[in-house]
């Protein structure tokens, strides 16, 4: 799995959390209203932002065990999440949180879910949870993913899967040729296989389908204007460099672009957030 660095991950958050669809989280909150306490997997958790968007939504008491290939991201994540909490303490290898009066144990777990996919999806979690996932995996591996809920019973919160749509104002004369190379880009290996990119959503839509759950979704954009543009400026840099990679602009082009970008006034970047269960 490609990494991220805990630079972006940072600048990204609260647009991140921003963007989430209110009522797909709202769907997920409703599921377990009646339950005292639930045990959440974060797949790919990064600096464990999935869970400082999601906590007050559930239930009073929370079990999250995080999960990510990268030994230093978690450990971010462990010290990102104690400067969050209201309070913080260690219990042997768990992280004890107070947090708007809920009571949150963190398990942080390095694993490689190319390997051990269906072993983690055994621990029986009440929710498995990803954010910003599904697009960098393969259709092999996700149909593989959905497949192994399935056989578990197991409901799936996915948010801030890329779906392809992006706008940029003002308009740019390369902006169609540096969206179809960045595309392109999307599909390479980012660790999971040739990467779904942006036809990620579709093929969980119908792997779900396929596997006899009930879905819901809903748009979670990017809405970026003057006041993001940090983030706005690392992602069209991002973009520019991926375009640059596939070799099918010339670098004026693609140069004249991310200046242009780095002014743009603002920008739509398309996700989508699922909520799927078994019925």
């Amino acid at each position: 799995m490609a990494g991220f660095s805990p630079e972006w991950l940072a600048l990204r958050e609260p647009v991140d959390h921003a963007a989430r669809n209110p009522q797909v989280l709202a769907a997920v909150g409703g599921y377990f209203a009646e339950k005292a306490s639930l045990s959440v997997l974060d797949l790919g958790c990064g600096a464990g932002s999935n869970l400082r968007a999601t906590y007050a939504a559930l239930p009073d008491r929370q079990h999250w065990t995080l999960v990510d290939h990268d030994p230093a991201l978690l450990a971010f994540a462990r010290e990102r999440l104690t400067d969050w909490a209201d309070e913080a303490r260690e219990q042997g290898e768990e992280l004890v949180l107070a947090k708007d009066g809920k009571a949150i144990t963190v398990d942080t777990r390095k694993v490689d879910l190319n390997k051990d996919l269906e072993w983690v999806l055994g621990w029986q979690p009440d929710l498995v949870t990803a954010a910003a996932l599904f697009d960098l995996a393969s259709k092999r591996w996700i149909e593989r993913f959905v497949a192994a809920l399935a056989s578990q019973h197991l409901p799936l919160y996915a948010v801030l899967t890329h779906d392809g749509r992006e706008t940029w104002q003002p308009e740019h004369p390369a902006d169609a040729g540096i969206h179809a190379a960045f595309t392109d880009h999307q599909h390479g290996d980012k660790g999971f296989g040739p990467a779904a990119g942006p036809d990620a959503c579709e093929i969980m839509a119908e792997a779900f389908r396929k596997s006899g759950f009930a879905i819901s979704s809903g748009d979670s954009n990017w809405l970026l204007d003057t006041k993001h543009r940090p983030l706005r400026e690392a992602l069209a840099e991002g973009i520019a460099a991926a375009a640059g990679e596939t070799g099918r602009l010339d670098p004026k082009t693609i140069a004249d672009w991310l200046a242009a970008r780095r002014e743009a006034q603002s920008a739509m970047i398309g996700h989508q957030d699922f909520w799927a269960r078994p019925i």
